[in-house]
């Protein structure tokens, strides 16, 4: 398999990406934090192949990226009090919730009956995203490598492995997002990022 990389700046390679993404095919794309690796949210096989392609344990679920405070309909069941005011104060941004999952997702997107959800703060993504639809996106690179930051080193990992990788330059923030459980009754951080304990507090009275 051959590898493109192709501007996210131009639309018609946001167009063309998305059109693969539907053809159940991967897509490596910038971020607000790293380039992520994008698969259909209702595609299986699409799903099953990042597992592969990354050499992710099949035991760590895949978060889901959205563009619009809309989509989350068909990624949750319910969101409860706090998903909701930190997805008002901190999205678009380096923030993920895991909240319950859609039981119309594949199984294979995880097998918890949770799931994480973002909307990242790029351009390129979010386009994409509004494009295609909810994506099934972990990050670009090999598991337990390191995050790529830019398109060539997304092509230094997962070169020969998927179809294109849209370019968007360096990826501003750099850090995996922070991530918080928003399923108990009191919201806890699972792993810490951008969005500080402080700046959750904050929002939460």
């Amino acid at each position: 398999m051959k590898t493109k990389i192709l501007s996210a700046r131009q639309p018609h390679t946001i167009k063309l990406a998305a059109h693969a993404l539907m053809q159940g095919e991967l897509v490596a794309f910038p971020t607000d934090t790293v380039y992520g690796l994008g698969a259909l949210v209702d595609d299986p096989r699409a799903i099953r192949q990042l597992y592969i392609v990354k050499s992710r344990p099949a035991s760590k679920a895949i978060p889901v990226l959205i563009g619009k405070p809309a989509d989350l309909e068909s990624v949750t069941f319910q969101m409860g009090k706090y998903a909701r005011i930190f997805a008002d104060s901190f999205w678009p941004g380096p923030l993920t919730l895991v909240v319950p999952r859609s039981p119309d997702l594949p199984d294979a997107l995880s097998a918890a009956a949770t799931i994480g959800v973002r909307m990242p703060d790029h351009p390129a993504a979010l386009r994409l995203l509004n494009s295609a639809g909810p994506l099934a996106v972990t990050s670009a690179n090999l598991s337990g490598k390191s995050n790529a930051l830019s398109a060539g080193e997304v092509l230094d990992q997962l070169g020969g492995k998927i179809t294109i990788i849209l370019d968007g330059g360096k990826c501003p923030g750099g850090m995996p997002s922070t991530v918080v459980d928003c399923t108990g009754a009191q919201p806890h951080i699972l792993r810490q990022g951008p969005i500080s304990l402080e700046q959750l507090n904050s929002v939460m009275n």
